[in-house]
Parts: C-alpha cells; structure tokens; sequence
C-alpha cells in the first residue's frame, strides 16, 4: 500500500469496508462502537480529532499499521 491512501474525509463506514483490520487499531486509541452496531457518523478525522488525537499522525500511523498486513 502506497503512503496517503487513506483520506481524513472518508466515513467510518468507507474505511472498515475497505480495511477491516482498522477497527483493532481504532479501538486501541479509544475511539470504540466500530464493531458494537452501533454507527459512527462523521469522518475519520471527525472521529480522531474528537478524541483528542493528532489526525495526520494518527492517519499515518494506520496507513503504517495496514500496510504491515494488518
């Protein structure tokens, strides 16, 4: 995977269709309900910026962790 192949304004919904394996990384930094049923409205970087966590970096540190096959 190519670095910045993930968008701060994709919706949650976008981003665990097409990377499942972000709902482990996502959960670790807090930000739950990706698996509970329960929807997540906003973008990724509504949800990361709404736990107080950096969205660039935090964005690049999933790109990092899905292109190590995660």
């Amino acid at each position: 995977m190519k670095k910045g192949f993930l968008d701060p304004g994709m919706t949650a919904e976008e981003l665990i269709e097409a990377y499942p394996g972000s709902v482990n990384f996502l959960m670790d930094r807090g930000i739950v309900c990706m698996k509970c049923g329960e929807p997540v409205w906003g973008t990724l970087g509504d949800i990361i910026s709404g736990k107080g966590l950096d969205v660039t970096e935090t964005i690049a540190e999933l790109e990092r962790f899905l292109g190590a096959g995660h």
